[in-house]
């Protein structure tokens, strides 16, 4: 369910190990974000991770400062 729409980054198992090296499994969850983000006149909608978003986000704002000079 927690699953990035672009990359498919997702929920990752890994242990957790305390002093006396007792393993306890734990879970790693992807900080996903559900966005729109507006590309010129469409729109894009989805679930992304913050990697995605901010690589995104860049890429707009570069076509946009393209677009006017």
């Amino acid at each position: 369910m927690r699953t990035c729409s672009l990359c498919g980054k997702g929920t990752k198992i890994g242990r957790n190990r305390s002093h006396a090296q007792n393993r306890t499994q734990r879970t790693f969850k992807a900080n996903v974000h559900k966005t729109t983000l507006s590309v010129g006149e469409g729109k894009i909608e989805g679930v992304f991770c913050a990697k995605c978003l901010k690589r995104m986000k860049k890429e707009i704002a570069e076509t946009k400062n393209g677009a006017s000079k």
